[in-house]
């Protein structure tokens, strides 16, 4: 069994009333991390020590920063079969998903390190005579970050590099649902260097959730917030924000499609599919949800992925060869199997999969879906994908803006620029051209439209979301006024 504090001035601290909330193992429903409940007064503490932190680090050299931020990657790397194993005792992750979290939260920071001396301002020209003006970025102040459960430390690591590096102090609220993993970080960042305060890390019982963040939103030395999870929460996020007019970056829900075109390389269309709809048991924002493919090879298409889907064994973690792990809950695997009854009682075809045992789920293909169907909507976030077929491009192109969200999308054909056109007329903050779904770089802008959210993760975009940019002048000589 786990421990997991809170992480207030590089070190552990339990909430001010001694209280604590457990998070079950999704395998075995066992106990698998006790952790502090935070009450508001230790939420609170956390970002008094952030803000105290704040001048220091603010202040630091740039050189320095990137030193402890590059030193914060090399150890998570080195401490990646720790990430792992907190992964699969609280989520199920299996090993392959902990170490590609590590790898890929490390090169988060590597490059948040990079884009350290890149903060940069402007002289504009002046319209009045012997005056400078000058616009400048500089740090905002602390600001709060919400990490989710299903890439906890690759999207804990986004949610904190830039931030830090563009000289913010942050706390951390980490999930419910991996509290030990997310404390992790903390630590690594404390053993990078990271002097106190600069990092703190909240957890709290999802009964308290409401009072502890709303505190923590409110909190006036609080200047950003940024939110990785469901929609619906943070649309309750970025309520509250607003409420207190802070500025807030929101990267939420998603339902991909992956748009097969006639011309397309089916060959590499599956592969792509396959791994956007069921890597981590599609338990990815960026999850492939929905195929809409050309009818004149759809049949062909589909048979394909159907034995590409039989060919990935689901299981536990530590059984071999298994390509699929556990669902976060056996709850949100009975919740794809209602999609999925619903969706064939209404005429749809299951052409393999459907089956959940507990918390594990096999990877699962449902032909012919329709608007009248629970799947064609809802964000299934599981081991599911929906095909739906598609006589003209204008019809496939519908089909994928036919959607509440917008976060990811891609498109296969053999025609680049044909495949390019329709790229650029579906509504998403992302779309890939011969790629899958699922993809992220640090150094590029990530994020969604519609009910995906706002605002912009990594590279040169992220320094405008955790900046204050400022107009300062300088007048010389003597000054003419109209009174």
């Amino acid at each position: 069994m786990l421990h997991a504090q809170l992480f207030i001035d590089n070190r552990d601290v339990a909430s001010s009333d001694g209280a604590t909330f457990d998070c079950l193992n999704p395998v075995n429903g066992e106990v698998a991390t006790v952790a502090a409940a935070a009450s508001v007064d230790s939420a609170l503490a956390a970002v008094n020590a952030a803000t105290v932190a704040f001048g220091a680090w603010a202040a630091m050299l740039p050189q320095q920063r990137r030193a402890l931020l590059d030193r914060a990657a090399d150890l998570i790397v080195a401490r990646s079969a720790d990430f792992s194993a907190a992964m699969t005792a609280e989520t199920g992750a299996t090993a392959a998903w902990g170490s590609f979290n590590c790898q890929l939260a490390a090169g988060i920071f590597r490059e948040a390190a990079a884009l350290v001396t890149q903060i940069q301002g402007e002289l504009p020209p002046s319209s009045r005579a012997g005056a400078i003006e000058m616009v400048v970025r500089q740090p905002a102040g602390v600001v709060l970050a919400f990490a989710p459960w299903n890439a906890p430390v690759l999207l804990a690591a986004r949610a904190v590099a830039m931030p830090l590096a563009c000289g913010n102090t942050v706390v951390l609220k980490g999930s419910e649902l991996c509290p030990y993993t997310h404390r992790l970080l903390g630590e690594v960042l404390a053993e990078a260097g990271l002097p106190p305060g600069v990092l703190n890390v909240v957890l709290n019982a999802p009964a308290d959730a409401a009072n502890v963040v709303e505190a923590l939103i409110r909190h006036p030395a609080v200047r950003r917030v940024n939110f990785t999870g469901s929609t619906r929460v943070g649309r309750s996020i970025a309520e509250i924000a607003a409420r207190y007019l802070k500025r807030c970056l929101l990267e939420l829900g998603g339902k991909a499609p992956l748009l097969v075109l006639d011309d397309a390389d089916l060959d590499e269309a599956v592969k792509a599919a396959a791994f956007g709809a069921f890597f981590n048991q599609g338990q990815i924002c960026m999850s492939t949800e929905r195929i809409i493919v050309d009818r004149k090879v759809a049949d062909a298409f589909v048979q394909r992925l159907a034995d590409k889907a039989l060919s990935l064994k689901a299981g536990l973690p530590d059984e071999p060869g298994c390509a699929l792990g556990p669902m976060i809950s056996a709850g949100a695997a009975e919740r794809i199997t209602a999609l999925v009854q619903d969706a064939v009682g209404k005429g749809a075809e299951l052409v393999t999969g459907g089956h959940a045992r507990g918390s594990v789920m096999t990877a699962t293909v449902v032909d012919h879906v329709t608007a009248a169907m629970r799947l064609y909507g809802e964000e299934s976030f599981g081991p599911v994908v929906a095909v739906l077929r598609f006589d003209d491009v204008e019809e496939a192109i519908s089909l994928a803006n036919d959607s509440e969200y917008g976060l990811s999308a891609a498109v296969f054909g053999g025609d680049v620029l044909r495949a390019l056109e329709v790229a650029r007329r579906i509504e998403s903050g992302i779309c890939h051209i011969n790629g899958p779904t699922v993809l992220d770089q640090a150094q590029i802008p990530f994020g969604g439209v519609k009910d995906s959210g706002y605002g912009r993760f990594g590279g040169r975009a992220a320094i405008d979301e955790f900046t204050e940019l400022r107009w300062i002048s300088i007048q010389r000589g003597a000054q003419q006024y109209p009174i």
